[in-house]
């Protein structure tokens, strides 16, 4: 039983929430940009939460089924035809053997994740299956889907349609903001350059991937130009470079860097980083640490309850 790729998408990859404990070793935590959107997945499915996933990225596949099975698909919005019929992100679709689905326009986000009642046949490494595409291990043969790929699905199953409640069913409309806390060289800036990045607009660079997000828009400046001693880094620092342009690490993102850390994206919106695409526009909004804490307990709380 597998499902076979008539067409790849840009990049679709085996993700789940990723590698943790493994940093100190050089390996990144990869996983699921968006880890909100894949665990919605999963759920409409009756996996577990971590269960690999595909994740989808801006343009998606077409994936004939040899299985009948149960699947969903959370993120992005595609426009999604199974058999030629338009079906619909947040809710359970049925699939038979021989059935065809189909991603078509992009119409908002940037990353979709389809889960399947099953489990993906696919490599487990470091305590996860997530592809990791930068060294190439993980995954189905530690890379993207490519035209004629096969992937097994062990245990396929139908289950009874789950529609997501509507306060998960999140829109992506190209203008956000992210809310950021202070990271380990805040005092590296001064106050007005502090003010200018939490006050300026930023788009999204094209020069932008699952490594890290590059900001376009006014330059900051730092009060000191010498070089910081490399330290570790995770998903959601915002790095100021020497071009004084942010840098918001992804999830496949080097382990340390050099550069002064201006903030981090507060963990609760951390998955909104997922559904970043060229030419999308950000404001900042600074909290302080307790407050971030809040926010990530509230949310947490509420998707528990929903999910239930």
């Amino acid at each position: 039983m597998s499902l076979t790729f008539l067409k790849p998408g840009l990049q679709t990859s085996i993700q789940d929430l990723g590698r943790s404990g493994k940093m100190h070793l050089g390996i990144n935590q990869s996983g699921a940009m968006d880890s909100l959107s894949l665990k919605l997945a999963n759920w409409l499915v009756g996996n577990s939460l971590n269960s690999p996933c595909l994740e989808i990225t801006l343009m998606g596949p077409t994936i004939k089924f040899k299985v009948s099975t149960s699947i969903a698909v959370c993120g992005a919005e595609f426009d999604i035809y199974h058999n030629g019929d338009l079906v619909f992100n947040d809710e359970t679709i049925q699939v038979c053997k021989g059935d065809i689905l189909e991603f078509d326009k992009l119409r908002s986000g940037a990353r979709a994740y389809l889960a399947i009642a099953g489990k993906l046949k696919c490599e487990k490494l470091f305590g996860s299956y997530s592809t990791h595409l930068m060294a190439n291990f993980g995954g189905y043969q530690g890379r993207q889907i490519k035209t004629g790929d096969k992937i097994k699905v062990k245990d396929p199953r139908l289950i009874d349609v789950k529609i997501l409640d509507k306060q998960l069913k999140l829109k992506y409309l190209g203008n956000y903001l992210i809310r950021f806390t202070d990271s380990i060289e805040s005092n590296f800036f001064d106050s007005d350059a502090f003010h200018q990045f939490a006050s300026n607009e930023y788009k999204i660079s094209a020069d932008s991937n699952r490594m890290g997000l590059r900001l376009v828009g006014q330059p900051i400046s730092t009060r000191k130009s010498e070089q910081i001693m490399s330290s570790g880094l995770v998903p959601g620092t915002i790095q100021i470079p020497s071009s004084g342009l942010p840098i918001i690490a992804g999830v496949d993102g080097q382990t340390i860097g050099g550069y002064p850390r201006i903030g981090s994206v507060i963990s609760a919106d951390l998955p909104l980083l997922g559904q970043l695409k060229a030419n999308d526009k950000i404001k900042w909004q600074y909290i302080e640490m307790n407050s971030a804490r809040k926010f990530l307990s509230h949310k947490t709380e509420m998707i528990q309850a929903l999910l239930k």
